[in-house]
């Protein structure tokens, strides 16, 4: 009993510490711990984003939002949506990670030994790793934004007479029977894509630039220099990508009650040039605020704790 007690622990461990095994356990739970630390500025994003030009201005600014959310739902409505969040985000990172690590290793296969991958390289790992993490749970992410508006329009007098938002899989199941079926799950996942991948290619090549540089021997061996260098990485690529996050939510929600919210898109570039025409320079930066809140300190507690989950995996 104790020798296959014995084995069945070995192969555990050996499964476990695959590189691509573990890259996908690590980032899957980096995912998850992040996104619940900054869940209040994520839903506060989306709900200031979704404000179209005829829209009353409710919500403005990211602490005021915050603010009214707490006010209204309780600290209940700050974390509104996180479970399936985390839901999605779980594997939405590790797919993310794995695929980018799996495509790091396929391209140094062909590299001659002591040569290291080019930013070039690394740049198109993070591409195809946010290509395929979008592919596999977009619908997830339809929904959460669906959840999100849903639940802060609900008037005072609904929620003192307990009506409930629909849950995940009424929603699902509304899109699918009366938006278009199967492909209305995946609307708005152009732009979406349009804006994950380079986000991802920025954000995991420039982190790992920044931490490849750092010298133990030379002060960097604090967890604090891996949270800047996340911190940045996420910044910079949040900053260049934001007008394509924006309308990826609005297509998200466009059917909604009917199209009432006003954001019909006939595509892409109709959408982008309707939001800077309508809505100004800003208009396609709203929200931004709240999004660096959410994606600055998410990234960087994201890549600690894949980083070190990585290590103490590889050292179990």
């Amino acid at each position: 009993m104790g020798s296959l007690w014995t084995g069945m622990v070995s192969e555990t461990k050996a499964f476990v510490k695959n590189e691509s095994n573990a890259s996908f356990l690590a980032g899957g739970v980096a995912g998850a711990v992040s996104r619940t630390v900054v869940s209040p500025f994520e839903r506060a994003k989306i709900l200031l984003q979704l404000q179209g030009p005829g829209s009353a201005q409710v919500y403005r600014g990211m602490f005021p939002t915050i603010a009214r959310m707490y006010a209204e739902e309780g600290w209940k409505g700050l974390f509104r949506g996180n479970l399936l969040n985390c839901v999605r985000i779980f594997p939405y990172s590790a797919v993310q990670f794995a695929v980018f690590e799996k495509c790091k290793e396929l391209m140094m296969d062909h590299k001659p030994p002591g040569h290291d991958l080019s930013a070039y390289e690394r740049l198109a790992a993070g591409s195809v790793g946010g290509i395929v993490s979008v592919a596999v749970t977009y619908p997830l992410d339809l929904v959460r934004a669906r959840i999100t508006v849903q639940t802060a329009s609900l008037s005072r007098l609904e929620k003192a007479k307990m009506v409930r938002a629909p849950g995940i899989v009424e929603t699902l199941v509304h899109v699918y029977k009366n938006e278009g079926g199967f492909l209305a799950l995946y609307r708005g996942i152009v732009p979406t894509t349009m804006g994950v991948a380079p986000y991802v290619a920025i954000n995991f090549a420039l982190y790992e630039k920044l931490r490849d540089s750092m010298d133990a021997s030379q002060g960097f061996e604090s967890p604090m220099w891996k949270l800047g260098a996340g911190a940045f990485s996420s910044f910079v690529g949040g900053v260049l990508i934001y007008p394509l996050d924006l309308l990826r939510k609005r297509y998200q929600v466009a059917n909604m009650a009917g199209g009432e919210l006003g954001f019909q898109y006939r595509s892409v570039w109709h959408a982008l040039s309707s939001i800077f025409k309508q809505e100004g320079f800003f208009g396609a930066y709203k929200g931004l605020t709240a999004n660096l809140y959410k994606i600055v300190p998410s990234m960087a507690v994201s890549w600690l704790c894949y980083d070190t989950m990585k290590e103490a995996i590889r050292q179990w």
